[in-house]
């Protein structure tokens, strides 16, 4: 009796797994049919990275938060800058259509490489470099590495300085040794509601406007790999960033922050607070009110940053 329970569950188990990797194959290839990719892929020492590029002007570079991709750029803010600047929207490495460099997750160091140079092929040379969150800490990955390489950064709601605060346990769980099982049950199973709250959550105490939900498409980071990817970055980020924002004092290029009061995600006290203070290129603009996703609910904040960086940087 005992012998065939064991058989009966064996059976069970392996049905399960089998119908949530179908699943999870099946939702991945959903999301990629009803939001292929936006723009073209260039080449950096054979990893092939996508990127939108529109307009003409001095060069900005658009580079998205954590869970997302260029799609948070292309709502609506690359139609309206590539009227003054030639915008180049990257995906991270592991999001969005730009493929993971390696299975332990890509460093702010090597993702900072990987789109300098993929912005140099581009013709990008110096270009205005802005990060929104996890791409803030990106960007200063970027100014600190190659200096030369960037005119200015403007840093919304960016990750700058150690917190504190233990990891999440998602990443936890998604970022550790249980992964392998947890990530594509995730892939297969989770319902749209949750996602949803995830996105109100980020926009909080603001809405998310109407239309962004559709247009990102939520299932290109629900991605086995994607998932898997994120939950990496994120678990290194602190330790990262206590090595990185030692190196701030020396930058000298201009610098716009700008940090809504109401962000919870990424907190002004701890983050563009203390960057203002310790770097004196750095301009700190304080949004009353304003949650984690300024490029959004605050676009003519974020259009003014990027002006007086385009302007202090001799581009305008």
């Amino acid at each position: 009796m005992a012998l065939k329970l064991l058989v009966g569950l064996v059976a069970l188990a392996a049905l399960l797994a089998a119908a949530t990797l179908w699943t999870a194959a099946r939702r991945e290839a959903q999301a990629e049919r009803s939001h292929p990719p936006e723009g073209r892929f260039v080449e950096v020492d054979g990893h092939k990275v996508h990127y939108v590029m529109r307009g003409e002007g001095p060069d900005l570079v658009l580079i998205h938060g954590a869970s997302g991709s260029l799609r948070d750029w292309s709502f609506e803010a690359i139609d309206r800058l590539s009227r003054d600047y030639r915008v180049i929207a990257f995906d991270r490495p592991g999001l969005g259509y730009t493929p993971r460099l390696d299975a332990d997750g890509a460093s702010l160091r090597e993702q900072a490489a990987l789109l300098s140079a993929a912005a140099d092929r581009l013709g990008a040379e110096r270009p205005i470099v802005l990060g929104q969150s996890y791409g803030g800490a990106v960007a200063l990955a970027w100014a600190v590495q190659r200096p030369k390489r960037v005119a200015a950064l403007v840093l919304l709601a960016a990750a700058s300085h150690p917190w504190d605060t233990p990891l999440p346990r998602f990443y936890k769980l998604t970022s550790g040794p249980l992964a392998p099982v947890l990530v594509p049950l995730l892939t297969a199973w989770v319902p749209d509601r949750v996602v949803e709250e995830a996105i109100a959550e980020v926009f909080a105490p603001q809405a998310p406007p109407p239309g962004y939900a559709e247009h990102i498409g939520a299932g290109l980071t629900l991605r086995r790999d994607s998932l898997r990817e994120n939950a990496l970055q994120r678990a290194s980020l602190l330790g990262e960033i206590e090595a990185l924002h030692k190196q701030y004092p020396r930058l000298t290029l201009p610098i716009e922050a700008v940090h809504g009061s109401a962000d919870t995600t990424v907190g002004l006290p701890i983050h563009s607070a203390p960057l203002a203070r310790r770097v004196h290129a750095a301009r700190l603009t304080i949004l009353p009110g304003i949650g984690h996703a300024p490029q959004h609910v605050a676009s003519a904040e974020m259009d003014a940053a990027i002006a007086r960086a385009a302007t202090r940087a001799g581009l305008r």
